[in-house]
This record gives structure tokens, sequence and C-alpha cells, in this order.
């Protein structure tokens, strides 16, 4: 079938990725059909094969688009001198950039499973990328002596962890701010690191 008037890649492409990203955060991958992306997006279910080869590839997109998103935002910001202000750094960006995108941060923890081998291993490098960066600075602070971690490994992983569980009660206009939110868990991942 041909494309709705007025459907332009650079348009309905978008269309489907972020239709896409709002279903499976919100029933599973498992339980979205390229028919319901289609009817989201307001095309014929075959029109979406003009944007994508099969789902398994529209989830690894995603999924690879965020993290890429992630590890340039990242490398983009200001991190400060020293391991300590690096960390805060981390922190503060970890929170922000996550809080921001709550579907894609969802699909990129909750749906790593249904990714083919290939498309996991895939993933799994850029999150180590993202990753290796925080122990980074963890094997700096314990090198200077500033931060007392026995394993920076398993301290990055709690920390990431911490971190990225804000995405599961924060609620926009709620009791504290983002920059409150920030400044506690800036002070808990301090401490939970403190030589």
């Amino acid at each position: 079938m041909a494309r709705k008037t007025g459907s332009h890649s650079q348009i309905t492409g978008p269309k489907v990725r972020a239709a896409a990203s709002r279903l499976f955060a919100r029933h599973g991958f498992a339980a979205v059909s390229m028919r319901q992306i289609a009817g989201e997006v307001g095309v014929q279910a075959g029109a979406l094969y003009l944007y994508t080869p099969d789902k398994q590839t529209l989830l690894f997109d995603l999924m690879r688009e965020h993290m890429e998103d992630l590890l340039a935002a990242w490398g983009a910001q200001d991190k400060g001198e020293g391991p300590l202000a690096q960390l805060e750094a981390f922190v503060r960006f970890h929170i922000g950039f996550h809080l921001e995108r709550p579907d894609a941060v969802f699909i990129a923890y909750m749906e790593l499973r249904n990714l083919s081998e290939v498309n996991f291993a895939a993933i799994e490098g850029l999150r180590k990328q993202y990753e290796d960066a925080l122990e980074q600075i963890l094997r700096l602070g314990q090198k200077a002596g500033v931060f007392g971690v026995p394993d920076t490994k398993l301290a990055m992983m709690a920390l990431i962890a911490m971190l990225t569980g804000v995405n599961t009660w924060y609620r926009e206009g709620g009791r504290l701010s983002r920059d409150m939110i920030e400044g506690i868990y800036w002070d808990m991942a301090r401490k939970a690191v403190a030589g």
C-alpha cells in the first residue's frame, strides 16, 4: 500500500519510533504488534516496513539511539576537576538525563531480554562504555584516597541502580524538585563511596 498523503520519511519515521517507544514502555515489547504501532501512527501496517524491517530491529534501534544519545550527552558534559567533582557531575547528569526520557529508560532496562543475541551484544557494548565512565571516576577516587570502595565495579553497579531507580517513583510536580532530588542523591552517592 502507498504512503498516506503527506507522509514523509522525515516525519513518519520519527513518529513510528515515538509510537513504538510509548507502546513498548506501556505494554511491553512482546505484547505490542506492528499493527498497533501502525494504528498509533495512523498508517497501514504494511507501511511500517518502509521505516523498519521488523519489530526486533525497531526495538534495537530505539535502544541504540537511547544509548548513543546518553553517551554523546555525557561526553559533552562539563565534568569538573577531580574525582569528587566528576562523581557529582555523573550523579546529576544521570538523574537529569533519565528523568527526561522515562519510556526510553524503561525500554533500555526492561526489554533487553527481547533482543536477539547479536543486538543484545551491541547494546551491552554501549552500556559498558557508560558504566566504564563511572567506574573510571571511582578508580580515580580510590587511587587518590578520596573514595573508600573495596570493589569499583560493584560500587558502579550499585550507584547506577540507585540513580536509575528515581525513574520508578518520580512524578513531575511532586513535593521534591528535580534539583532537590539531584542534591539528595548526590549526598547519598558521596556518602556511599566515602573513604
